[in-house]
């Protein structure tokens, strides 16, 4: 490699057909500015977020192949939850712009939760099941450290009892102290939440790294000097932070125009489109049986949301005094808890077919169509 693709040719349709979904940037921006459309803004915008999403994470899979598995699986989680992080936090600074109390702010309140919710079930059932299937189509059984699925496997339970107690706490308690009592609760969660991530990253990466290292190295090379990748992550994060700011202006007209209920828009669409970087890289990787990669992505990105993402969520509303708890709602967390076990128990033997991934993605189905039913 002597210049490596440019940041051009990394943007040109030829290179990639996905790229062709860039155009949907100025007809989103046309439509917010120009025509005041709010919701052909709200479904250009989604729509244009998901090439933004894939070029993060075809930038980061670049920089990725500079480092170890483990590490390149963080880096994939990181950027590739950037869009759900993005949209998260520009709703709940829309609550708090609005005003607390307003039907608006209560809105957007929902949506974060849903969409957190949303990325959870998108990447531990749609992005690990499809994994599955396209690895498991042309390789008859492929293989993953065991420590990962542990070590994640783990977190993700803890993540789901924090999810647990608040709501039966308030369902035992109710009127305002239980309010209250879930609200101090799961601000005491989020900085637990937040200080285990932490020693999680150091067991990982510091004190027990022979655990989570993998016997294959990188079979390939990178594509892009680390300069046009580190560009081009940039430019992807700006234009998907402008993106996600038009969705989040446009989610309420869009929602009742079209008749789709907010909770089906935040569980289901937003991570669908904004889970694109790791819908591709995940699948990607799991084609050419680098499997362990292919899990950092999709489960590592599943345990970033629920006890990273989720509580510095919860703590920036707190600081912000928007009324952001991990009461998510009984059917979110049921979904969430049997999402969870559901991957404990398929991924606990270390191995991956394509039946077992017809079986998260059947999963995921059920799942879509209870939010989309529910009123």
């Amino acid at each position: 490699m002597e210049d490596g693709i440019s940041l051009t040719r990394a943007l040109d349709p030829r290179e990639n057909k996905l790229n062709f979904l860039l155009l949907a940037v100025p007809i989103a921006c046309y439509y917010a500015y120009i025509a005041n459309d709010s919701t052909m803004a709200f479904f250009t915008s989604m729509v244009a977020i998901m090439p933004l999403a894939f070029l993060m994470g075809r930038a980061t899979e670049e920089i990725a192949l500079r480092t170890s598995e483990s590490l390149g699986g963080l880096l994939n989680a990181t950027f590739g939850n950037a869009a759900e992080m993005i949209i998260a936090f520009l709703a709940i600074w829309t609550a708090y712009k609005v005003g607390i109390g307003s039907e608006t702010a209560y809105m957007m309140v929902h949506l974060v939760q849903a969409s957190l919710i949303g990325s959870i079930l998108g990447n531990l059932l749609l992005v690990m099941g499809l994994s599955f299937v396209w690895g498991g189509i042309r390789f008859q059984e492929q293989e993953f450290s065991e420590t990962q699925v542990s070590a994640n496997g783990s977190l993700l339970l803890l993540a789901v009892m924090v999810l647990v107690v608040p709501t039966v706490f308030h369902s035992a308690v109710g009127g305002d102290a239980g309010n209250t009592g879930v609200e101090n609760l799961s601000h005491i969660a989020a900085v637990i939440l937040l200080a285990l991530y932490g020693l999680f990253l150091l067991f990982q990466f510091k004190t027990h790294v022979h655990l989570f290292a993998t016997e294959g190295q990188h079979n390939e090379e990178p594509e892009m000097t680390q300069r046009n990748a580190i560009l081009l992550l940039v430019l992807a994060t700006i234009l998907v932070s402008w993106m996600a700011e038009i969705l989040v202006r446009s989610v309420e007209f869009a929602a009742a125009d079209v008749g789709l209920p907010h909770l089906f828009i935040g569980v289901i669409l937003l991570p669908l489109f904004g889970n694109a970087a790791e819908h591709f890289t995940a699948i990607s990787v799991a084609a050419k049986n680098k499997m362990d990669l292919s899990f950092a992505i999709a489960v590592g990105s599943s345990t970033q949301i629920a006890v990273f993402v989720a509580p510095l969520m919860v703590l920036i509303a707190w600081a912000l005094g928007v009324p952001l708890t991990f009461e998510f709602g009984k059917l979110e967390t049921v979904s969430v808890f049997l999402a969870v076990m559901i991957v404990n128990l398929i991924a606990a033997d270390g191995k991956s077919n394509w039946l077992e991934g017809a079986m998260l993605l059947g999963a995921y189905v059920i799942l879509g169509a209870a939010f989309l039913f529910h009123p």
